[in-house]
Parts: C-alpha cells; structure tokens; sequence
C-alpha cells in the first residue's frame, strides 16, 4: 500500500479548503498567493541547483549525454526541456534527451501503470545506450515514481552522474542520486495535483539546469544565444540581431558575415570582431572549444603579436 499521507505533495492545502465556495477573484487570488511560494523554495537549493550545473556540464564537456526521466506531467516537463536544445542552443538532438514512462503515446495521454513499472525504467536507458559517462536527472514530484527509481538504480550501477528533482522532503529518490535538488513547494491547492505548483518549480529547475549548462559550453556571448540555430525565418532575424548586438556592425555587415558562416552566428561575431576569414574562425573556435569571448581574446592577442 501507498502511503500518501507521507508525501508533502499530497497532503491538503488549508488555505485552498473552501476554494470551490469561492469567487472567481478569490479563486485566482489563491492560486496566485500559493505560487508565490515556489521562487523562495527555488532559491534555498542554489547551491545544489550550481553544483549540478557543474557537474552536468563537466560530463557533457568529455562526451557525455543528459538524459531527463519522469512520468506524466514530470516526465512530459522533460521532454519540454530536451526539445528546445537544439533550436536555441545549436546541440544535437542526441545530447539532451526526455524520456517518459509509456514512451511516445504518454507525451499526449496518459498509459495508465506505465510508472509503476522500474524496470521500464532500465529497459528505456538501456536502448539509449545509457552509459557510465552520461547523466541521468529523476523527475518525480512525489519522489517515489517506480519508473524512475529503476532508472536511477541503473544509471547508479553503471557510476554514472545521478540526480533526483522532486518536491517531497525525504523523498525515495533523493536518497537515491549523488545530488538532490528538492523545492519544498508545499500541498497543492488541489490536493495532489502536481502540474500546479511541484510541476511549476520542476519546470524553473529544469530552465536552470538546461540554461546553465549551456552558458558553461559556451552556447551564450554576454546574454546572446549565439548558437542558435536558424531553422525559420523568426531565427534567421534573431540571427542577424544577435550578430548586430554582438558586434555593433551593421545589418548588412551581419547579413555578409552570416552568408560567409553558413549561418552560424557565433562564428559571424567573431568574423566581424576580429577580421579572420571563416576557416580562421572556425580554428580559433575549435582551440577555445567553442567559447566566444576566449576565442576573440585568443584572436586579437595573436594578431598584436605579429
């Protein structure tokens, strides 16, 4: 039998009691009230939220993969947060990747027992060909999503990095990951449903975790995202801005510069900042293993020293 009384995220909420007696403005006025609280329950785990950047971005720096795991609205967070790598960051599809209990079919409806099932878990990594050098984040509100306790159980065996994202204190997969990050957000306003205020806090998280790391492999110049990637014609124009903004050239200049990148606007930037043709760009990125700033830096203090 399930304890459910034990988990923070299913107890019930006093101050959403008489919440279907409400008006409609009092009705939001607590929900707004009640997600106030999940920044402050954000903020007391920096610390770890840091530790797993650094460790994350260390592991995907020497070859690694990032691997999201959850079931139902945690495991659909992650798929959110895998998916939008590529077109903001330039990665490969293959290097952030969600996976959900039930598979492809879960994403959009829900497979009933799919997380109950840890060695659905296993199984799931296992066609991935999750290994020692990748890194596997638990996604589970709750904290005790069989499912995901079998993915994390694997991933553990192999030595590979593991974290544990839930909102429970003392929760069965904390106990499990070489980092927890746990946001006490507290019961729901509707006891137990998850997508509101844990879901929330997983989704801040998960920005954090994805964002950071990026930043740490030099996807980001300043505040730019200079790897996107310009699949249509809103990023193509934010590519030719970003460009602009990082070089203080002109549109056309950037339009030129971006043509003679193949559309790369972090090697456009470094084009216009430094002169260097785009073979001599792509060099210099490849020695400052792709880091902007390091590569202009590199660049000009070549080309004083001639």
């Amino acid at each position: 039998m399930i304890d459910l009384a034990k988990l923070t995220t299913e107890r019930r909420n006093p101050a959403s009691a008489h919440i279907d007696s409400c008006s409609t403005l009092e009705m939001v006025t607590i929900m707004q009230q009640e997600d106030s609280r999940i920044a402050l329950a954000i903020e007391k785990i920096l610390p770890e939220i840091a530790k797993a950047i650094d460790e994350i971005s260390l592991r995907l720096k020497n070859g690694g993969r990032l691997f999201y795991m959850g079931a139902g609205t945690s495991g659909r967070l992650g798929i959110l947060d895998a998916s939008e790598c590529p077109p903001t960051y330039g990665t490969a599809p293959e290097l952030v990747q969600g996976l959900i209990a039930g598979g492809i079919p879960a994403i959009f409806r829900a497979q009933e027992g799919a997380e109950d099932n840890p060695d659905l878990g296993v199984s799931d990594l296992k066609e991935h060909a999750f290994s020692k050098k990748d890194v596997l984040v638990g996604i589970a509100a709750s904290g005790r999503t069989p499912y995901v306790i079998g993915g994390l159980n694997y991933a553990h065996e192999l030595g590979a990095l593991t974290i544990a994202l839930s909102c429970s204190e003392h929760s069965q997969i904390d106990a499990l990951a070489d980092i927890a990050l746990t946001p006490i957000t507290g019961p729901e306003i509707v006891t137990g449903s998850t997508r509101m205020k844990a879901g929330t806090a997983q989704k801040l998280v998960l920005n954090m975790l994805s964002t950071g790391t990026m930043i740490k492999l030099g996807k980001v110049y300043g505040n730019l995202m200079v790897d996107v990637k310009a699949s249509n014609k809103k990023l193509q124009e934010r590519a030719i801005r970003i460009v602009m903004e990082g070089s203080g050239c002109t549109r056309g200049e950037a339009e030129t510069a971006l043509k003679e990148a193949d559309g790369r606007a972090k090697l456009a930037i470094l084009m216009v900042v430094t002169g260097l043709s785009a073979a001599e760009g792509r060099r210099a990125l490849q020695k400052a293993e792709g880091h902007l700033a390091a590569a202009i830096r590199q660049s000009t203090h070549t080309q004083e020293e001639r």
